[in-house]
């Protein structure tokens, strides 16, 4: 429709002057937001004459609902293994366990969790790596200490601990993980320096240990730090890097040293109980070679006594009775044969071989027993043959 048919008005549809509308009224729209709030909370909806009593009400519930929400917001959790540490504007009220709890919310009260089962790990001379490198490489600052042989080692220990009381872990020391590797350092310090280089290499490394364990616990214990150590582990322990070398040598020494020794001591008591087993046989040779002479000596005064009894009482048969054994002892040990042929008939026989084999066992005998005397007597054959033709010498 055209601007000038009828029922068009006086638009002027060149200039657009009539199409322009005017900016919305502020009062009009508070009141709009007014009449929705008082629908919304019961109230009524008669356009923008409201009550000063029906505008308290719904600022009353707004009020009510923000104090509702704010304190639903102070219900926390704790989980098993944890404790909650509540401060209010800062300082310390309680310690929570584990479960469902509240508080007065923020900014009134706070809520720190606290892990205290989880074991945590400081690393003192050396730097974890990832995956299964364990050491990924020392730090010479915290690694080389002074042995007290004056001596240098590079130590590494990797220390595990545990929260044993939140409350001291999150006021009396401010960076505990820090203090704990302070403290560890120190102690490690002073026992590798009162102990030799060959002591924490070799046996004393279980020693050692327990010591820096037993003081990082004091130190810690006495600063309140709320840390429970749990185990102190000796990752490694060795020599400079420089004198690797040297000191493999000196190990190396050090081994055939005591395979040296040890060989020796094989030999020693291999050879000593010989020693010693030739040793008491002679002395038991001697032994009975004493007592034989003792006994022997015994005999011959025996012998003498009884004869020199026999004696008194027949001085004459005696006498020619050891003239006769005498004579039979000397030639029983020659090969000389005396025979009276005078008064004797031409026939005479004499049992040569036997004499001269008893002479030959009887040489034998005392020289396979030098300094004894032996008593032979002659072959019976001989006695025999002596008294039928009187071989003495007459």
């Amino acid at each position: 429709m055209s601007w000038n048919e009828p029922g068009g008005g006086k638009k002027d549809p060149w200039s657009g002057r009539n199409d322009e509308k005017n900016p919305p009224d502020l009062d009009e729209a508070i009141r709009s937001l007014q009449d929705k709030l008082g629908g919304l909370f019961g109230g009524g909806g008669g356009g923008g004459n409201k009550s000063p009593g029906n505008t308290m009400k719904t600022f009353g519930f707004l009020v009510g609902g923000a104090v509702i929400l704010w304190g639903l917001s102070g219900f926390y959790i704790v989980d098993e293994g944890n404790n909650g540490v509540v401060t209010r504007f800062g300082k310390y009220t309680e310690t929570t366990q584990a479960g469902l709890n509240w508080h007065l919310p923020a900014p009134i009260e706070q809520v720190s969790i606290v892990n205290i089962m989880k074991n945590r790990t400081i690393e003192v001379g050396y730097r974890g790596g990832g995956g299964g490198d364990l050491i990924a490489g020392s730090v010479p600052r915290e690694a080389l200490m002074l042995t007290k042989d004056e001596n240098i080692v590079d130590v590494r220990l990797a220390v595990q601990y545990q929260v044993k009381d939140a409350k001291q872990f999150l006021f009396n020391v401010v960076n505990p993980a820090e203090t704990l590797k302070q403290v560890t350092e120190s102690a490690e310090r002073g026992v590798v320096g009162s102990s030799k280089m060959d002591f924490v290499l070799t046996e004393g490394r279980s020693e050692v240990v327990a010591q820096i364990k037993q003081e990082v616990q004091q130190v810690m214990d006495a600063y309140g730090a709320g840390i429970l150590v749990t185990s102190v582990n000796l990752q490694d322990a060795q020599p400079p890097e420089p004198v690797q070398a040297a000191f493999e040598d000196a190990i190396k020494a050090r081994e055939d040293e005591q395979r040296l020794i040890n060989e020796a001591e094989a030999y020693s008591n291999d050879v000593v109980p010989k020693a010693r087993g030739a040793a008491a046989r002679k002395s038991q040779e001697a032994e009975g070679y004493k007592e034989q002479v003792i006994a022997r000596a015994q005999g011959e005064a025996s012998r003498f006594t009884n004869l020199w009894t026999e004696y008194k009482k027949a001085p004459e048969v005696t006498r020619k009775r050891l003239y006769i054994e005498t004579i039979q002892s000397v030639l029983s040990k020659t090969n000389t044969v005396m025979v009276d042929v005078k008064g004797g008939n031409n026939l005479l026989y004499l049992p040569l071989d036997k004499i001269s084999k008893q002479a030959i066992d009887i040489d034998v005998a005392n020289e396979s027993q030098p300094g004894t005397t032996q008593t032979h007597q002659p072959d019976p054959v001989f006695r025999s043959t002596a008294r039928g033709r009187d071989v003495r010498g007459r």
